[in-house]
């Protein structure tokens, strides 16, 4: 239990996948707080924060929601809302915590302070036979106006969801668009205008312009793997650790060992960069100037630094085995690494890409700092 006055500026959470644990971190001190216990299954697991960043959301892989305080250490709140579920996102303004499921597919959106449920969307839809199916829902994020958009993986679509202003007053609406073959996961842009779906069931990106939704939407970077033999898929990339710089998004390449990189005016295929296996985040530095890339298994015990200009590697790291995330301190002169199988947090300064403290976890996956709270999209 917290025994004295803190912000919680920099503050955060660390999963640990294998015990259903989070530790409460301290990114100025580089210090473990305390560890919270209970949380179930967190073999895939993520979090996001109330707008004053003291409420931690988890969604674990059992279905549940749980809201911990960073500043009493404790859970608050938890809802097994799913058999399978996979991630969330919280509102705009704060008020609703949406969660993305596997099983039985579909959305459920939370009232933030008490957990109870305000909107359930079943993803159901027609197959070509004219049957009615269930889909996982996969890509979930919030969008400025109290939106929530996700994907279909099973139906090949993307909804947008619209919470009303009033929790008491009008109801959901709910916004279908056709989309390309398997969306798989999916990320919005900082400014929160395109959402887009990365495509497992081909080469390719479906993009919907939340600016001009009436256009639908649209297929980018077609065709980006003709040509090359696609290699087996160990992991799939983390769309959500796309990124954005110099005006050039830098993308994960499904099956291949290569990051893209696309010219954000057109989105067209600019370059694609080899490194090492295949990228499973490419994440950018809060000042864009390098791009850190994590890997797939086998080759998942490095980390590759990409500089944003020249578009070339300039440093491997070996933070340890099974290196599973990357989370960049607020405002981004450290950047703290998960590797799962050595029992470890590596903190790396980012000017010199040198490691300046380690910090012992068990089983640590994904890394969250309250930062996240002040960013749409996550």
């Amino acid at each position: 239990m917290a025994n004295s006055v803190m912000g919680t500026g920099d503050l955060g959470l660390v999963i640990e996948r294998a015990t259903g644990s989070v530790l409460v971190i301290n990114t100025t001190n580089r210090s473990v707080l305390h560890r919270i216990e209970g949380l179930g299954d967190l073999s895939h697991a993520s979090v996001v924060y109330s707008r004053d960043a003291r409420y931690g959301f988890v969604f674990g892989r059992d279905g549940g929601l749980t809201k911990v305080d960073l500043l009493t250490q404790s859970i608050v709140g938890r809802v097994i809302q799913s058999g399978n579920s996979i991630g969330g996102a919280i509102s705009q303004d704060g008020r609703y915590v949406a969660v993305s499921n596997y099983e039985p597919g579909g959305v459920k959106v939370f009232d933030s302070t008490t957990l109870d449920l305000v909107a359930d969307i079943p993803a159901t839809y027609t197959k070509a036979n004219g049957e009615k199916g269930q889909s996982k829902t996969v890509g979930l994020v919030d969008a400025p106006g109290n939106r929530f958009v996700f994907s279909l993986f099973d139906a090949g679509q993307i909804w947008v969801l619209d919470m009303p202003d009033d929790v008491a007053g009008s109801q959901p609406e709910l916004t279908r668009f056709e989309a390309g073959k398997a969306p798989y996961d999916s990320m919005i842009t900082p400014d929160g205008r395109h959402y887009i779906a990365g495509l497992f069931g081909e080469d390719g990106l479906s993009m919907l312009d939340l600016w001009d939704i009436d256009a639908g939407v649209v297929e980018i970077l077609p065709g980006y793997g003709r040509g090359e033999q696609p290699l087996p898929v160990y992991k799939m990339p983390h769309l959500e650790g796309w990124t954005v710089a110099d005006g050039r998004a830098f993308i994960p390449a499904v099956g291949h060992h290569q990051v893209l990189v696309a010219d954000m005016n057109d989105w067209s295929l600019v370059e694609k960069i080899p490194v090492q296996g295949q990228p499973v985040f490419v994440m950018a530095s809060p000042d864009n100037r390098n791009i850190w890339v994590s890997f797939a298994h086998p080759k998942n015990d490095v980390i590759q630094v990409i500089d944003s200009r020249t578009r070339k590697v300039i440093r491997t790291l070996e933070p340890g085995k099974s290196v599973l995330h990357m989370e960049f301190t607020p405002r981004g002169e450290e950047v703290w690494v998960s590797s799962r199988d050595s029992n470890r947090v590596t903190v790396y300064n980012t000017r010199t890409l040198e490691p300046v403290a380690e910090l012992g976890a068990q089983s640590p996956s994904g890394i969250f700092f309250t930062s996240r709270a002040h960013k749409l999209g996550l």
